[in-house]
């Protein structure tokens, strides 16, 4: 670096004679001009054949085997407005479900195919909001990015909001997909959101996050169970040339007793795919058995293979207690939906207070209201809670 030369006498700092030249010899990538200078000068340098834009790219690999889902495509999609994709419909967009629905899959799937439309970049984080150890907090995450868009550690502000504020400056000029997966409130997501600018953020969770909905204008995409042709489509895909002679209605049996969820699909299409020898009959009679239902979906492979009864018991924990009593008990129902005076006379509490636990319900998507008064569990899987090691609580 060269600084101000001046012809100025010594300690006539207010003196400016005319002549007064810069000269500089040699090759400097930084240079100041300037008059008086007070205070230090500092330069963060960049390694050589570091690029001055530092791009992102963190997104997770796709999914392997990724079938249906089709219309929920075409609704983010709508989401860019121009082949171009130069126009956002909404600068927010939340991907709610149940757990186990594929909320993950779908948004990753997703997002590697539109990914060439946010030419700075993608940012992803996992909040682990239903994790089974603490969740990621929005300061964690706002270090990250801010690292990942080309901040030094040391330069990242110590107070969440002057982070934020940084964030959004450096997002304001940029076209970013950011993808902040699995979310338990809104807290953990609204410092991570831009302020203006052509960025997109597409929020995962088991929750309907509706204070992203009413104050920051988010549009909401509700993810259910697979239709029974979709779902016998992914237990196909899964178990291509592995399994090709299983029969149709077999798969059909299987897929209900999976409930037609994805994550159940694909763990016991997995498992039917590493044993081509077992008969189809032998996994259809270990899930019939309701007190082995949970092993016989659980992968057995790592801790981190999110069998069923993982993420359905995170989603459990994290329920009111009186929320989570509900729930159990709706486990000695008879049948497969239930009404709102039934649900009533099980907890012994008055129809508006029941309303609200079902209410608590819904929104963890532990439960689906299909009438204006027949709630059903989502997915069926959780009706049988006798069966169910860690529903004690």
């Amino acid at each position: 670096m060269s600084g101000a030369e001046s012809n100025a006498p010594a300690g006539d700092e207010g003196s400016r004679p005319q002549g007064s030249q810069n000269d500089l010899s040699g090759s400097s990538r930084d240079v100041v001009q300037a008059g008086n200078v007070s205070g230090g000068i500092n330069f963060y340098q960049r390694m050589p054949g570091e690029s001055a834009s530092l791009i992102p790219r963190q997104l997770p690999a796709d999914v392997h085997a990724f079938v249906n889902r089709t219309d929920e495509l075409h609704q983010l999609d709508a989401i860019l407005t121009s082949s171009s994709g130069d126009r956002l419909v909404v600068s927010i967009h939340v991907v709610a479900g149940t757990a186990g629905a594929g909320k993950t899959s779908l948004v990753l799937h997703w997002a590697h195919q539109v990914k060439d439309r946010f030419p700075d970049g993608q940012l992803f984080v996992n909040l682990r909001g239903y994790d089974p150890g603490e969740p990621v907090t929005a300061d964690q995450a706002l270090r990250r990015f801010l690292r990942a868009l080309g901040v030094p550690a040391d330069q990242i502000p110590q107070d969440v909001d002057d982070a934020a504020a940084l964030y959004r400056s450096l997002l304001a000029e940029r076209r970013v997909l950011i993808l902040l997966d699995n979310a338990a409130t809104v807290s953990q997501v609204r410092p991570l959101l831009p302020g203006s600018g052509n960025s997109l953020v597409v929020v995962t969770s088991r929750n309907r996050l509706a204070g992203l909905t009413v104050r920051d204008g988010a549009r909401r995409l509700m993810l259910g169970t697979l239709p029974e042709p979709e779902a016998i489509a992914l237990l196909r895909a899964v178990t291509s040339g592995y399994r090709p002679g299983d029969d149709e209605e077999k798969l059909t049996e299987l897929a209900r007793l999976c409930a037609r969820l994805p994550l159940a699909l694909r763990i016991a299409a997995e498992r039917a795919a590493s044993h081509p020898h077992m008969r189809i009959d032998d996994l259809i009679s270990d899930l019939r058995d309701e007190s082995a239902l949970w092993d016989a979906l659980s992968t057995g492979i790592d801790e981190e293979a999110e069998a069923v009864h993982s993420v359905f018991a995170w989603s459990y924990r994290a329920l009111p207690v009186s929320s989570a009593r509900l729930f159990r008990l709706l486990g000695i129902h008879p049948g497969p939906e239930f009404s709102l005076h039934a649900a009533a006379a099980l907890c012994e509490h008055s129809l508006s207070r029941t309303r609200q636990l079902l209410d608590d319900l819904v929104s963890a998507h532990l439960l689906e209201q299909i009438a204006p008064d027949r709630p059903i569990p989502v997915p069926r899987l959780t009706a049988r809670l006798r069966h169910w090691p860690g529903a004690e609580r």
